[in-house]
């Protein structure tokens, strides 16, 4: 039987009529301190919901370094913040839309470490909550293509964000493809896909304090385009194959 297209999203929405101040205090918990043990308490509820539901598997988690790091994965649901959350051994910092910050998860995205982005507002608070955590030595996470994609596929080219924040702040960024959670929302259908989270090797690109647009575009580029290799290896190879790859290159490599 042919595999059921995704169901259908809700239109993308990227405006936000709440203002700039009814975020602040979101801004300020997390440039004041690293998650508490609400991260742990999600992390601990989902890891089951994500092995046993939809028989999430990760492979080089150890490409995640210690210290501050930007962790950039695609994006297709709602869910790839828990997905990757859960596993990864460190206790991360997701940037997410501003629309998300509603009852009755709003707490837990406070005290778990979440910001906000008003996306389409020229907020530049996301970039300054960004900047405090990796200052810290933190690691935060950063969808290079803007938000979920809306077709099932890699959307065609990333945002710049991306770019712009590895070139001014000079850390290490792990690309990470998630492959299986754009079928995640044929839940209604009774459909539960195989979700896998793979992390590349870090690269790190020269700090620069004022990158033009056109540097941020090429760097977010650069890092798109690794995504895009982990993604489209994973579905050609599949998780058993991408895993007896990646061992055989081990034992090939020079001792």
């Amino acid at each position: 039987m042919a595999e059921r297209p995704p169901a259908k999203m809700k239109p993308q929405a990227y405006g936000d009529s709440r203002p700039a101040e009814h975020f602040a205090h979101y801004h300020e918990r997390v440039r004041r301190g690293k998650p508490n043990a609400v991260f742990e308490v999600v992390r601990m509820l989902m890891f089951p919901f994500a092995v046993l539901i939809f028989r999430g598997r990760c492979i080089s988690s150890e490409n995640v370094p210690d210290g501050a790091v930007i962790l950039a994965p695609n994006h297709f649901s709602h869910l790839d913040h828990f997905f990757l959350g859960t596993f990864v051994r460190r206790r991360v910092q997701f940037m997410a839309k501003s629309q998300l910050f509603r009852p009755p998860l709003q707490w837990i995205y406070k005290y778990g470490g979440t910001f906000p982005v008003r996306r389409g507002a020229g907020d530049t608070e996301g970039i300054v909550t960004a900047d405090a955590v990796l200052a810290r030595g933190s690691a935060m996470v950063m969808y290079c293509e803007g938000g979920r994609s809306r077709t099932g596929d890699l959307a065609s080219t990333p945002k710049r964000g991306i770019g712009r924040l590895a070139l001014e702040s000079g850390v290490p960024i792990v690309p990470v493809a998630i492959y299986g959670s754009s079928m995640v929302r044929n839940w209604k259908r009774l459909q539960f896909p195989r979700v896998t989270v793979q992390f590349g090797l870090p690269i790190r690109f020269e700090q620069v304090q004022e990158p033009t647009r056109e540097q941020q575009q090429a760097a977010a580029n650069e890092i798109f385009s690794l995504i895009r290799n982990l993604y489209e290896n994973l579905a050609q190879n599949g998780r058993a194959g991408t895993v007896k790859r990646l061992s055989d290159e081990r034992k090939a490599a020079p001792r």
